[in-house]
């Protein structure tokens, strides 16, 4: 009875998640004629919302859209992975004065409202004349990134085996090259996992590049927000729901690729 009660949550979570997606790629699959159509099954199947979607005509440039948050989620990930497997491993291993203060700092700025900082970050950029360019959008991205990447690569470091580094030490390798040669191979779960999760936290940010960034310069979450039909009067709810497909689908197939990676770096640490 308790198996079964398992595989009952189970399914209920997987159709409330699923749901929405489910019905996003069925109207996108659906003629724009029978939009509105409340069958749950793909019905008049054709691909001209994607073509939609991926044409200019209306004003829309959805493939910018989609190399801007490739660049943007690229040197993002890698700016904040670089920059936290480094801090993750000061507070996991090296004893300093203030290590609780800065870790305190860390919470604090995962925790700050994203909404109270829009006006401040607006008004810096503009003084500094980055609107509508890639650093107004990547720095940003980095800070709510950070905390991520900070907590999760250091709650794995604390559980790696202090004899492995203690060992290369003995050994006459100094601590940079413990680090390079002994740490960092056993964090490559770890690392793996941060960054896809990452990459994925800027794939979908959308409140603060909606604000930061014009047309040539605007990620996927804002371009289908901005989405435009041929005339004023109509909008393109088919076109939308082609190009959120387009963007959600890779990041569904990437994650079941690699989702045994994903739990491994997750679950990496929690036993000895």
């Amino acid at each position: 009875m308790r198996t079964l009660r398992n595989y009952l949550g189970v399914i209920f979570i997987l159709v409330w998640g699923l749901a929405p997606f489910y019905w996003m790629v069925v109207t996108a699959l659906r003629h724009k004629d029978y939009t509105f159509s409340t069958n749950p099954l793909p019905s008049h199947v054709t691909l001209d919302n994607f073509r939609d979607a991926l044409a200019t005509d209306a004003g829309n440039n959805f493939l910018r859209a989609i190399g801007n948050s490739l660049i943007i989620g690229a040197v993002t990930t890698l700016v904040a992975l670089t920059v936290g497997v480094f801090t993750a491993y000061a507070l996991a291993r090296v004893d300093f004065r203030g290590k609780g203060f800065v870790t305190g700092i860390i919470l604090a700025a995962s925790m700050f409202p994203t909404i109270a900082l829009v006006t401040p970050l607006f008004q810096l950029f503009s003084k500094l004349g980055w609107i509508g360019q890639y650093q107004a959008l990547i720095i940003p991205n980095i800070s709510f990134v950070l905390p991520l990447t900070v907590y999760t690569l250091t709650s794995f470091f604390r559980e790696l085996p202090w004899k492995l580094e203690e060992a290369a030490r003995v050994d006459g390798a100094s601590r940079g090259y413990a680090f390079r040669k002994v740490i960092l191979p056993l964090a490559a779960p770890a690392l793996f996992t941060t960054a896809i999760l990452a990459f994925i936290a800027t794939w979908n940010e959308f409140m603060l590049a909606s604000q930061l960034s014009n047309p040539h310069s605007e990620p996927v979450t804002v371009a289908i927000a901005r989405f435009s039909g041929v005339s004023s009067f109509e909008f393109p709810y088919a076109a939308t729901m082609a190009a959120g497909a387009l963007v959600t689908i890779p990041l569904v197939i990437m994650v079941l690729v690699f989702q045994r990676r994903i739990v491994s770096g997750l679950t990496a640490g929690g036993v000895k």
